[in-house]
């Protein structure tokens, strides 16, 4: 079976392998002639990388390259970015990489034209409509990791250095106009990254089919995220070269993302806070808290996992999902605490304040309290 696709929802998508050679054509479809690639720091010096900007530079847009992204990119990192933007007169960027690139990138190209601070457009009520949409630069995204889904995504999350919180900042336009999903790109990522990046995409789906928000079309594209998780992680982790396995992660990857337009929960909400505070990897943390959070949203979601799990492959209703997250996670050394990622001496209060602020909150399928808030950090931590 040829696992290749151009799809038009949630945008373009070529995907499949050795399609990013389909970069410039990905590039003139948009409208950029002239991209600056936006990637991180751990990316830049890649074969994979050099490879993309060689390809770039054959097709005459250049070979113009932004890097200085950090695990958790915050506005210092976009500030730089923008400049190099302007500095290099590009008109489009090529979001290259995993989550940070992406959102970073993305956030390049939102704010390259704006005149008033990244922070007026958090994603608070219709705080987006006071961008000039018409001034947004086109966007290709190119993930490198499965997990994310930031490819197809309206939305960035970027770190406040100042105030180290999470803030998730939104425009429809920043949504890619064309995503190159090529799994060969994603070969090349470690167990520890490949087991973190697809319980990302496995969170995303768990809470978009938890959350109470009405989206059928979420809530299919969910249930199927789950069982590509399900069925191709443990082989992708196993033998980081089976391209079917890397594949399907890639699709769950955007199928998480594309669901979580139905929300999100408190697995994200007590994740953010935590990356922010303490650069734990996004992904690794969803994981460790997954199983506490479906402890605690239990007698909400019971019935709808009854249902799922025999789908998915699991007996014994939600009973038996819970116990096969757990394992899933220890078949990846995905450990049990945050502590294990050398968080010490956490400050659970300030935590709990970011994690109540956080807009994952309203996804949850059992309204968050400070109480419950504060148990399930102690649960997790």
């Amino acid at each position: 079976m040829s696992l290749q696709g151009n799809w038009s929802y949630p945008t373009a998508i070529k995907f499949g392998a050795g399609r990013i050679k389909e970069l410039p054509e990905a590039c003139a479809q948009a409208g950029i002639k002239r991209p600056l690639l936006v990637t991180d720091k751990g990316l830049a010096d890649l074969p994979i990388t050099k490879n993309t900007l060689d390809i770039m530079d054959a097709a005459g847009l250049g070979s113009g390259l932004f890097s200085e992204v950090d695990p958790n990119p915050n506005e210092a990192n976009l500030v730089a970015g923008v400049e190099a933007f302007k500095a290099g007169a590009h008109d489009g960027v090529i979001a290259f990489g995993g989550g940070s690139g992406l959102d970073l990138g993305k956030m390049v190209a939102f704010m390259a034209g704006q005149t008033r601070p990244i922070w007026d457009f958090e994603d608070i009520g219709d705080w987006w409509t006071r961008a000039d949409a018409g001034a947004i630069a086109p966007i290709v995204a190119v993930p490198t990791t499965a997990g994310t889904g930031s490819e197809v995504g309206r939305a960035s999350v970027i770190t406040n250095a100042d105030t180290h919180e999470k803030k998730i900042i939104f425009h429809p336009k920043v949504l890619p106009s064309v995503v190159i999903c090529d799994p060969e790109l994603t070969v090349g990522m470690p167990k520890f990254i490949t087991a973190g990046t697809g319980l990302d995409a496995f969170a995303h789906c768990v809470e978009a089919y938890s959350s109470p928000h009405y989206h059928p079309m979420s809530q299919g594209i969910a249930l199927e995220g789950m069982k590509l998780v399900i069925d191709n992680l443990p082989r992708a982790y196993a033998d980081g070269t089976d391209i079917e396995a890397r594949s399907h992660m890639m699709s769950a990857a955007a199928m998480g993302a594309t669901a979580f337009q139905k929300g999100l929960g408190a697995i994200h909400a007590l994740s953010h806070p935590i990356g922010a505070m303490y650069h734990t990897h996004h992904g690794t943390t969803n994981a460790i808290c997954m199983p506490a959070v479906l402890r605690f949203n239990a007698p909400a979601i019971k019935d709808r996992f009854d249902l799922a799990a025999g789908y998915l492959g699991i007996k014994g209703g939600f009973d038996g999902f819970q116990s096969f997250v757990q394992d899933f996670n220890d078949s990846m050394t995905i450990p049990k605490r945050i502590s294990e990622l050398g968080v010490s001496n956490p400050d659970i209060d300030t935590l709990v304040k970011g994690a109540l602020i956080d807009p994952s909150c309203g996804g949850n399928p059992i309204e968050l309290t400070k109480e419950n808030i504060t148990q399930l950090f102690n649960d997790v931590i």
